[in-house]
């Protein structure tokens, strides 16, 4: 059975919605080759409708560069959304919407490799509630960012997790990678 892998990159203070401000300085080969490795253990893409929309005018064009973020971003994408209608603009997507979990279980259980979800924070809380996501992956990033989307901003109800990797690269960020308690 397929695994979703929900991933996030984060500052020290929790915030998620700076990925550029925070990767700049502290990406280097060695945080380049875990984050290919990791990749190359999905096969397809999981998003919420923000995070697509956000990524559609810089990577739906780069099909085919030899980039590998490119070549991972042009895999099967699966697009969770209660407003989007259609996910043409950007090949190989497909919509997930009405029934998301029954969608999301079908999905897990056909032949492939893990699904990696990534960005779309109200996404990773509801599959983390929901119990659909089986492992959540944190790379933080010795940062402060201040202000910011916060990956568990408004959380109404514990989440329990359980630490089951740690790893501290030279550059000072740390990737935590916990699964359901």
């Amino acid at each position: 059975m397929r695994k979703i892998i929900a991933t996030e990159f984060m500052s020290l203070d929790g915030v998620i919605d700076s990925a550029g401000q925070l990767t700049g300085q502290y990406f280097n080969d060695e945080l380049q080759q875990y984050l290919a490795a990791g990749m190359a253990s999905t096969d397809a893409l999981l998003m919420g409708r923000v995070t697509y929309q956000e990524f559609i005018p810089f990577w739906a064009d780069k099909t085919g560069t030899e980039d590998p973020v490119a070549a991972h971003m042009s895999k099967p994408k699966y697009v969770v959304s209660t407003t989007l209608n259609d996910t043409s603009e950007w090949p190989n997507s497909t919509l997930i919407n009405g029934d998301a979990g029954a969608q999301l279980t079908t999905l897990k259980q056909q032949a492939g490799k893990d699904i990696l979800a990534l960005g779309s924070a109200t996404l990773i809380r509801w599959l983390l509630r929901e119990s659909l996501a089986d492992q959540l992956d944190l790379l933080v990033f010795p940062v402060v960012a201040g202000h910011g989307k916060r990956l568990f901003d408004g959380q109404d109800s514990p989440i329990s997790l359980t630490l089951a990797d740690s790893k501290a690269f030279s550059t000072g960020v740390v990737h935590l990678t916990y699964q359901p308690a």
